[in-house]
Parts: structure tokens; C-alpha cells; sequence
């Protein structure tokens, strides 16, 4: 039987699971956070696209100039999340997802499709190798090592905003740039903290709350963004293990 797909919209959001962390009981902070966040992009032309099943199976995109990130350019479609886990691996699920997003900015007249990579694939990134086999190419890259992908259907191509490439802020101490799109986000933070103050390590969260604050970031981001002594490290949302990693340097 053919898989059945849906997609979250403004009147069925309050009904729908939200793939990432899928609770059937007890509410979870990270995913109402998320769900309030979607109820302000769904007339900005979001698109979150999911298996019908209880299952971490979906494609998250917007418009390129309502997208939360600091990339810029002309009428494209920016992928945040495509992502299939587990079992539901192998089926061709990704491939569908992809397909339809791509279907669909071609039916909107889109100018392509983009999204955030890097030389060395990172773990809270969409796999870009998947994504090079629909003919995705990088067209924008940062010194530290992360990549702009792009498939272009008329030839233009989007960029990294100037202010991306800058990955430098004056705060020394650690410091955390996010938003609530990610579930997980709401429990890497709750690491963090715990690990800071048992630590002595100063920590300094700054939540992005709205598409001009993303756009002026001084770094990549696709939700999240960590620095340290002033400098970019990673858009990876972190663990014990990997924030001790970064102190060390």
C-alpha cells in the first residue's frame, strides 16, 4: 500500500504529533514551544510535510525570504529539516518528501530549492549527500567549513548573507543563539545549563524571535548556534560530551 503523507496546517496543528519527539501522554516543553512557533509561519507559505503515522518521518520548508536563516536571494525555497529515522529507513520515504517539495516549488514558480550543508556532514544537518543525488550543488560556502546547497531550476543562485560569514561576536563567554523550531532544542539547553552551573562555566542563551534577528545573525544557522571565546563553533546542539570538547580548546 502506497505511504500516506499530510500536511500540518494551521487546523490541524493543535491534533497532529510534530515527528521529532512524539509523546502520547504528557505534553512535552520543546514540542508545544514549536507548535506555538508554527502557528505564526503556516500564512508565510511553511510547509511541514510528515508521514500519517507515529513516526519521525518529514520535510520542514519555507520561502526563502520568510525562511529563519541568514541566507538571501531570489524567490527560492529553503529547506530547514529533512529527515526519516529508525525503521522507517530504506522505504523511500526521504525520496518522496523530497520529490513533493520539490514538485511544489516548481508549481509556485520558485527559482530553486536551497538548503544548509558542510564539508563534513554535521549531525543536526539533513544528509546533503541524499540531497546531491536530486542535482543539489554547493554555490556559497564559510571559511569554517559549512556549505549553501542549491538545486536552481532558472540558473540564479541564493547566498550566505555577509553577516553569516563573519562568525565572530564580541561576548567571550559561551554563547548560545536559538529559536524554538526544534524540540530538541528545549532539552540541549536544559544540558547545558546543568553542565555551566555545575561548572562555573558562564553560559549566555539568546533566543532569536523574529526573521530579522535571523537574518542578521553573525553565523550560519538553521535554529541553533553555539560560539565560544567570540568565535563560531557549531550549529550541532550539544551534549555534555560535545560541550566539554569546546572548552577544551
Amino acid at each position: 500500500m502506497e505511504a500516506e503523507f499530510i500536511n500540518v496546517t494551521a487546523e490541524n496543528l493543535a491534533a497532529e504529533h510534530l515527528c521529532c519527539i512524539i509523546r502520547s501522554k504528557k505534553p512535552h516543553p520543546g514540542v508545544e514551544a514549536k507548535r506555538q512557533w508554527l502557528a505564526g509561519r503556516f500564512a508565510e507559505g511553511h510547509v511541514f510535510r510528515k508521514l500519517n503515522e507515529k513516526a519521525t518521518v518529514f520535510i520542514e520548508y519555507a520561502p526563502l525570504e520568510t525562511a529563519w536563516v541568514p541566507v538571501i536571494g531570489d524567490n527560492y525555497v529553503y529547506i530547514y529539516c529533512l529527515w526519516v529515522s529508525g525503521g522507517c529507513k530504506g522505504k523511500g520515504y526521504g525520496r518522496a518528501l523530497m520529490e513533493y517539495c520539490l514538485a511544489d516549488a516548481k508549481e509556485k514558480g520558485k527559482s530553486g530549492v536551497c538548503m544548509l550543508g558542510a564539508k563534513k556532514q554535521k549531525a543536526w544537518l539533513s544528509d546533503q549527500e541524499f540531497a546531491k543525488k536530486f542535482g543539489f550543488r554547493t554555490v556559497d560556502t564559510t571559511e569554517n567549513g559549512y556549505e549553501l546547497l542549491a538545486l536552481s531550476f532558472d540558473g540564479t543562485v541564493p547566498r550566505f548573507a555577509e553577516n553569516a560569514k563573519k562568525q565572530e561576536i564580541e561576548n567571550e563567554e559561551l554563547t548560545i543563539y536559538y529559536d524554538v523550531q526544534c524540540p530538541y532544542t528545549y532539552q540541549s539547553m536544559g544540558v547545558v545549563q546543568q553542565f555551566c552551573e555545575q561548572n562555573g562555566v558562564p553560559v549566555l542563551f539568546i533566543r532569536v524571535e523574529t526573521l530579522q534577528q535571523a537574518k542578521e545573525l553573525p553565523c550560519v544557522f538553521n535554529n541553533y548556534a553555539v560560539f565560544y571565546q567570540g568565535k563560531f563553533e557549531t550549529v550541532n546542539l550539544l551534549d555534555a560530551a560535545s560541550l566539554q570538547r569546546i572548552l577544551k580548546k
